[in-house]
């Protein structure tokens, strides 16, 4: 009920505010980003990508406060979340990509058998993770460090051979900061790397960050694993192997789909061909007919031109024969036999 100032000041109910507080969700602010959030939800369902090019700062944080607001409330659409990367510069490109996002906690190994251990000492290590522990100017960090990307890479060696995988050294090139291996799943490797995620942080929380990377490669799944406080990288080893096993189904399917649609393309080729020969036969048969028509033609005119000389040559034999043709030392007069 509003108060309109009749309940005197010893009695009736206490006055009621005439603009109450508005929940967040109400106040302008808001309306304005949930509309601008869902807006770019529509945008990214419709068209794929977004791209924000030249943007200033202020520009730049907002669209990062609509990402949140969209991602707090719920608006992604199901199965999907969206990604923003960098893009030309001060650029941004947002996208939308299956699956949650690796650092939620629902990704989180629930289970025993999801986790993978992590041995607490760099002995009876893989060939290939020794070869990095011996490489100096590989894993450049400090020594604790070191030695912790060491301890996880072995630990993801040692269940990627524990699953009937082949861990070999990888093919890519790294920043000496970097170290990595190659896990290869029925013929589909993929290169895990490891590195201090904040080298130069003063910082003593943020300098001890590792942060894991699978190479992105032509896909938009999840790729990036880092330390954080509510689970560290070594609960994160189980996600990340089945990432590897999940990019490799991937690709499998991907190169079977390859495969049908070049077997594909070699029917429809072969039979194309088989079309053009025929056409060209055809074409081939209509230039001879063309040809013999011609000279069939060209033989009727002959033909036609001789029987009207054989016929004029008689008619003049009859002529001379009956003294009706004019003799040749004599002038025409016009009249026969004068």
């Amino acid at each position: 009920m509003i108060d309109d100032g009749s309940a005197g000041a010893g009695g009736g109910d206490p006055a009621v505010p005439a603009n109450p507080r508005a929940p967040y969700s109400e106040r302008p602010v808001a309306r304005v980003r949930r509309a601008k959030a869902q807006e770019l939800i529509d945008r990214l369902v419709a068209e794929g990508r977004v791209r924000v090019t030249d943007p200033d700062d202020g520009e730049v944080a907002e669209w990062r406060r609509v990402v949140n607001y969209a991602k707090r409330h719920g608006l992604e659409p199901v199965g999907k979340r969206i990604e923003k990367v960098p893009y030309g510069g001060p650029g941004l490109e947002l996208f939308l990509v299956e699956g949650p996002h690796p650092n939620a906690r629902s990704q989180r190994p629930q289970t025993v058998g999801g986790v993978v251990p992590v041995p607490a000492r760099l002995g009876h290590l893989h060939p290939v993770v020794t070869a990095l522990k011996d490489d100096e100017i590989r894993l450049v960090m400090p020594s604790a460090l070191r030695r912790r990307s060491l301890l996880l890479l072995q630990g993801l060696a040692a269940e990627a051979v524990r699953r009937g995988y082949e861990v070999r050294k990888a093919g890519s090139s790294f920043f000496p900061r970097e170290g990595g291996v190659d896990v290869d799943v029925d013929g589909f490797a993929s290169t895990v790397t490891v590195r201090q995620e904040f080298p130069e942080s003063t910082d003593p929380e943020r300098s001890v960050r590792l942060v894991v990377e699978l190479a992105h490669g032509l896909t938009g799944r999840p790729g990036r694993w880092r330390d954080r406080k509510s689970r560290a990288l070594e609960e994160a080893l189980g996600v990340i192997l089945g990432e590897i096993e999940a990019r490799a189904a991937e690709d499998a399917r991907r190169k079977q789909e390859e495969e049908r649609a070049t077997a594909d393309r070699e029917v429809r080729w072969r039979a194309a061909m088989e079309v053009a020969k025929e056409q060209a036969v055809r074409e081939r048969l209509a230039q001879v007919l063309r040809e013999e028509g011609g000279r069939w033609q060209e033989a009727a005119v002959l033909r036609a031109y001789c029987a009207a000389l054989e016929v004029a040559s008689a008619s003049w034999t009859v002529l001379r024969t009956h003294r009706i043709w004019p003799r040749p030392d004599a002038g025409w007069s016009g009249q026969a036999g004068m």
